[in-house]
């Protein structure tokens, strides 16, 4: 993703800085990978060059100008992957920054003339490209469209390379943290931005929220500072919100206004999900997650069936399921549930008109609306309905993929799929959980249980995993062993093995509990469902302590004591507190 900074008029400045260790040593190995010319030394690998030396002759068209010459010379381009692509090597980045130069118009192929330019890698994921911007026959470089044109390459080299494919252009994607937030939160041990944890926050409440009154209610509950703008006549029409603490240089508060948060959280669209409002019956609470599921597998089959604007309204709305399941899931399962609805956002999104009525979105809304109410089920629900919630809403996500495919919306469709990911993933974990419960172990003799006890924890470190895969799924082992993802299931049957069960036990247990024939990976769905069990064998043990065990804190099936009902916020949670734990106080 090629990034382009404001042009500057100091090259040495910029070169020391690219060249040095960064503001927080965070620069490693830094080094030229391409230039302009390809006999170009590098300063950090050459003692004939310096880098004030590569300045000046970076610099040196500039100079050579006749009449006025620009007040800012420098052109930087920054050129970053996401942390999930490969990492590319250098003859590659180098591919990267001759094309985008190209494009630009700073130094087109076959052109002798053209501008100057050297590209500095000091990361796995992202170079520099700084360049002069005038030519070395005294023209300056036409520059017109150059950061689309640069996309443009980008995009290409992204389906070369075997990269994340991203789309640019059709007003759905996220709203990025800017890099002096990056920095600021680092600052404050924060683990995310102040932007970030007020896109989550703001995007939970609007999507439990039922009206303006409740929506702002739900604002102030999670801790945020609130502002709204009203209007001559009295009418609300638009909000900003800030971290409390969280302060400019001058100690004023941050504010963000919704649409600066993002594209679907501005008040008018904020508004659309009760602009019709959802019919649901009171329900009690550990009838929640079934309700909810039985809604959700209707939907699933009705989405997008009545057309284009209608599937746009079903998605959105499916979105905001995802976020409020995400809210009040079980404890064991939260993380990867969050992480889905941070990746299904894009797929919410759909890039055309909404329409606000149809049956699959009022489906959604209804289930939403059902577990928002009923936030004390996260503590007292079954295994099983969590389980079938779960199954229910991997079904709604892969159908609304699909539809995103059909339309041709790529970005959206990946998101979709990448969220699909993470709740399968939920969904053996909780398989995992549900077997560990109703595990009973085989009664052996006390004389012979003893004397293999020891024996056997002794060796557990040398017990061939092969042979447990082998009897407890026989009909699968020879995929499992020979799956990208063995290694990491033969390393949890060790830990399994280490707690004193017996792994091939545990593992027939786990793959007993769902079928595996549809898995893509039964390795990778063996080693999810062990995580669930060793997380709720583990339950008892932590009860005992001072943390709280998983099924009183909200794990699945917990029977600990249900959390008080009202109409509160959906999270109970202050804004960045698993953040501002592991960091200083915001100062009010």
């Amino acid at each position: 993703m090629p990034k382009k900074a404001r042009d500057g008029n100091d090259t040495s400045g910029l070169l020391h800085y690219l060249y040095g260790p960064g503001k927080r040593d965070e620069h490693v190995d830094p080094h030229l990978v391409a230039a302009w010319d390809p006999d170009i030394k590098d300063p950090a690998r050459s003692p004939d060059m310096t880098l004030t030396d590569l300045a000046l002759i970076l610099d040196a068209p500039v100079l050579a100008l006749r009449g006025r010459k620009p007040s800012r010379h420098v052109y930087h381009v920054a050129v970053r992957n996401p942390p999930e692509d490969r990492t590319l090597t250098d003859a590659e980045w180098a591919r990267v920054a001759r094309e985008l130069m190209h494009a630009a118009g700073i130094d087109p192929h076959g052109d002798e003339e053209g501008c100057r330019w050297v590209a500095v890698r000091h990361a796995d994921d992202h170079i520099h490209i700084v360049a002069t911007r005038a030519r070395q026959d005294g023209r300056q470089p036409d520059i017109s469209w150059d950061i689309i044109k640069m996309h443009d390459v980008a995009r290409r080299f992204e389906v070369e390379f075997g990269l994340r494919r991203l789309t640019h252009g059709d007003g759905t994607a996220r709203k990025w943290s800017r890099t002096g937030e990056a920095e600021k939160a680092a600052r404050r041990g924060l683990q995310e931005t102040a932007r970030e944890t007020l896109q989550r926050t703001v995007r939970e409440a609007a999507a439990a929220a039922t009206s303006d009154s409740d929506f702002f209610a739900r604002l102030g509950a999670a801790g945020l500072r609130v502002q709204q703008r009203i209007a001559p006549d009295g009418n609300v029409t638009g909000y900003s919100v800030a971290l409390p603490g969280d302060r400019d240089g001058r100690q004023q508060p941050v504010w963000f206004s919704g649409s600066r948060l993002a594209s679907d959280l501005s008040l008018p669209r904020v508004r659309e999900r009760w602009q019709t409002p959802a019919v649901s019956r009171p329900i009690a609470a550990a009838e929640a997650w079934k309700a909810a599921e039985a809604k959700v597998r209707q939907a699933a089959l009705q989405l997008g069936a009545g057309g284009l604007y209608q599937g746009a309204g079903d998605v959105a709305a499916l979105g905001d399921l995802v976020v409020v399941a995400a809210v009040i899931a079980p404890r064991m399962v939260r993380d990867q549930i969050r992480d889905a609805a941070r990746e299904y956002e894009r797929a919410s999104r759909a890039p055309v008109a909404r329409s606000l009525e149809g049956q699959a979105r009022e489906l959604y809304r209804e289930s939403a609306q059902v577990l928002s109410r009923s936030v004390a089920a996260a503590g007292r629900s079954d295994t099983a309905a969590v389980l079938g919630f779960l199954l229910a809403l991997v079904t709604a996500v892969e159908a609304s993929r699909r539809w995103h495919e059909a339309q041709e919306h790529r970005s959206q469709a990946h998101a979709a799929g990448r969220a699909g990911r993470l709740l399968r993933e939920a969904v053996e974990v909780t398989a995992g959980a549900a077997a560990a419960r109703e595990y009973k172990p085989r009664q052996r003799k006390a004389s012979t249980a003893r004397a293999r006890t020891a024996p056997r924890r002794a060796a557990a470190s040398e017990r061939p995993m092969a042979e447990v895969v082998q009897q407890a799924v026989p009909t699968h082992a020879r995929a499992v062993l020979a799956d990208p993802a063995w290694p990491a299931l033969r390393g949890r049957l060790k830990k399994i093995e280490q707690a004193g069960e017996d792994p091939a036990e545990v593992l027939a247990a786990v793959a007993g509990r769902r079928e595996l024939r549809s898995a893509d990976s039964v390795a990778e769905v063996l080693t999810w469902r062990l995580d669930g069990w060793r997380k709720e064998r583990g339950a008892p043990a932590a009860a005992t302590g001072k943390s709280p065990s998983t099924a009183a804190a909200g794990g699945a099936g917990g029977s600990g004591p249900a959390r008080r009902t009202g109409t509160p916020a959906p999270s109970r949670r202050s804004p960045g507190d698993d953040q501002q734990r592991k960091g200083p106080k915001r100062a009010r």
